[in-house]
């Protein structure tokens, strides 16, 4: 079998390229050098494990011989993991927005040596069709192109560059008031679809910040639609295909409206973020539904997604036995074996049919009350409760014994400090210590495993840590730092969140424009030094540092976390009044910052009923540390929060608001009302 220089990477998606007949390279000095010293141009794809249309592209073009042979004589090729390096697929991406008005993966770019692209485009099939040339002819013409008409490709190369480097740029600051907010709730109510809930038409993405913000804006207005929108949102995408039904955890996102049919690929990112919306959703109804759905997805993530060193695997692939969905989906005569006598309730709760939903297939959904089944059947609730969960352990079992999806099996930062918030999240709302020792654990790893000298890195995989930490890899921990520590506070959280929040500023932070670069200033120089915005998929490293470095601010009362949170807010609150939907989380910060944090700490942590009440409550401009014994006390009484503040012999709840402390309060209702 042939090899190529990928054989050498740890990215399980670099390792699935790495017998193409393609002469791939990873993206590194030596490959980059070869592009100068051939002068030959680049063509880099980039793209990651899981995804379904990067593996289409891989048969139909990569492990063509003709294609290849081609592809090797006339450039040199890279190939790179998006999730291993966020700068360089966030640089070609904003590229191939500028240039077809859309981007996504498998991404396509033709680049001069030094690294300057000139022609992009995603997908491409191998053969023309329909009138659009196929991979093949692109290559041939831009070969060709390359060696006759030089300047041609100077001239687009050039164009490419200035439009990358103007929407670097930030806007003029605005003040944060609550208007921005107002009209920011307004127009993203518009853009909510009123049957089925969620935001837009097909394809549709949980977007787990802009349900967040519609629940905080709720809370601040005390009107109930923006409440129902987002409860509605949940519960659809719950009774979804979406969701996997028996199995937990969602998937990336719903090819219909109504949420029934996936794209299967299940990431680790959406099964830490949308477990907080459940959690939220559970403080602000007590509904155990949406508590079901939130241990349902925490298990999913325990049981198949968490290596043995207690890391946080990155993905689970679409396709099985190379067919999308295989391994999730029913026949109504398989499930009829199965489970016998119970089939028939089993299959009206799941809307299984003889023919199918899908493909002649069934994805498990549910659009039935329980109330329903249990009339029809003429048992009670709890009876059908029963008999459908013993049916899902059923199916799970003999799921589990089909051929999975492939695994990502590589440990990123960034996610795993998103998952460690959403356990965190959930110990609270389950009192399950499982949830708080999966997130210290996790915590445990990456100190042990992804420092450097102080440093942080990135990914993780077979024993080796590489490549510097991007922003959101160190925002997005200190966070999850702050998370446990709220709930267990040791010392040695804050000051490694307060060690790294330095290092952002440090190293990260951009003066002239007030945000910070995606990458330190220590970090490989690339065409441009990116920045991201844009709270999609994924919350951008400027919006979670600014929350961060506001829960540090109050934790700490140093001046200039406050002052750095404020310019980023300032710089693009206008941005997000107007486009919402790509600020959520930007927008949760500025809801927080406007209102002004609620400072609790709980001393003496004895009574049982004022932490769990508290943990209960819907207080989400919260900053709550429960302090359970005196040592703690006295650790952390050099921190400003904590001054002040002695041990008594009950539990004893501070609540602080702009610099202003309640006395000792003991009772739930001393607490509630001044809350």
């Amino acid at each position: 079998m042939v090899e190529n220089n990928l054989i050498n990477e740890s990215s399980p998606y670099l390792l699935q390229h790495a017998n193409n007949p393609v002469n791939w390279y990873g993206w590194n000095d030596e490959s980059l050098k070869k592009a100068k010293d051939e002068n030959k141009p680049i063509f880099l794809s980039i793209g990651y494990s899981s995804c379904h249309w990067c593996h289409v592209m891989a048969h139909e073009s990569f492990e063509n011989d003709d294609v290849a042979e081609f592809m090797n004589a006339n450039f040199i090729n890279i190939k790179v993991d998006r999730e291993e390096r966020p700068d360089i697929d966030d640089i070609y991406q904003k590229v191939c927005q500028i240039a077809t008005g859309q981007g996504g993966w498998p991404l396509s770019i033709f680049l001069t040596p030094d690294q300057k692209p000139f022609y992009v485009g995603t997908y491409f099939p191998v053969l023309d069709s329909n009138g659009r040339p196929g991979f093949g002819s692109i290559c041939r013409q831009l070969s060709q192109a390359w060696k006759e008409k030089p300047k041609d490709i100077e001239s687009s190369a050039k164009k490419f560059l200035g439009a990358l480097n103007k929407s670097e740029t930030i806007n003029v600051p605005s003040k944060l008031e609550r208007t921005i907010l107002d009209e920011a709730a307004m127009n993203l109510f518009q853009l909510g679809d009123t049957a089925y809930g969620g935001f837009g038409s097909a394809p549709k993405f949980p977007n787990a910040a802009n349900v967040s913000f519609l629940f905080r804006y709720a809370k601040l207005t005390g009107l109930t639609k923006f409440n129902e929108f987002a409860l509605k949102t949940l519960k659809k995408m719950a009774n979804g295909g979406i969701f996997d039904q028996i199995g937990g955890g969602f998937s990336r996102y719903s090819t219909d409206v109504k949420w029934l049919v996936p794209h299967f690929e299940k990431m680790l990112y959406d099964n830490a973020l949308i477990p907080v919306n459940y959690a939220e959703a559970y403080q602000i109804t007590k509904d155990p539904f949406y508590l079901d759905v939130l241990k349902k997805t925490l298990d999913f993530v325990l049981r198949d997604m968490t290596s043995p060193e207690n890391g946080f695997y990155s993905a689970y692939d679409a396709d099985s036995e190379g067919v999308e969905g295989k391994y999730y989906v029913w026949k109504k005569n398989e499930i009829k074996e199965i489970l016998g006598s119970d089939a028939d309730l089993f299959c009206l709760y799941y809307d299984v049919t003889d023919g199918g939903n899908w493909e002649g297939n069934n994805i498990l959904c549910n659009n039935l009350n329980i109330s329903t089944v249990a009339f029809n059947f003429g048992i009670s609730e709890t009876e059908v409760k029963k008999i459908i969960y013993s049916c899902s352990e059923k199916l799970l079992k003999v799921r589990s014994s089909r051929i999975p999806p492939g695994l990502d099996d590589k440990v990123l930062v960034s996610w795993n400090s998103l998952m460690i918030t959403a356990f965190a999240k959930g110990y609270r709302v389950t009192g399950d210590s499982k949830y708080l020792d999966a997130a210290k654990n996790c915590i445990s790893f990456i100190e042990k495993n992804l420092f450097d000298n102080d440093k942080l890195l990135r990914t993780y995989k077979n024993g080796t840590a590489k490549i510097d930490g991007y922003l959101e890899d160190y925002s997005y921990f200190i966070n999850a730092l702050l998370d446990v520590f709220e709930i267990e506070p040791d010392e040695k959280y804050l000051k490694l969140s307060l060690k790294l929040g330095h290092h952002l500023v440090n190293h990260f932070w951009d003066s002239e424009n007030n945000s910070f670069f995606m990458t330190s200033d220590k970090h490989e120089k690339l065409i441009i030094r990116p920045k991201s915005n844009y709270d999609l998929s994924l919350p951008s490293g400027n919006s979670v540092s600014a929350f961060v470095l506001l829960r540090l601010y109050h934790l700490s009362q140093e001046p200039s976390f406050l002052e750095i949170a404020t310019k980023i807010m300032e710089s693009q609150a206008q941005m997000a009044a107007e486009n919402p939907f790509g600020f959520g989380y930007l927008l949760n910060t500025i809801s927080m910052y406007v209102q002004k944090p609620v400072e609790i700490t709980i001393i003496n942590t004895e009574n049982s009923k004022i932490c769990e009440s508290l943990f209960l409550d819907y207080l989400p401009n919260s900053i709550m540390v429960m302090i359970h014994n005196t040592s703690q006390l006295e650790n952390l009484s050099v921190y400003p929060f904590f001054t002040g503040k002695s041990f008594d012999d009950k539990t004893t709840v501070f609540v602080c608001k702009n610099f202003t402390c309640s006395l000792p309060l003991h009772t739930l209702d001393e607490i509630n009302s001044n809350l």
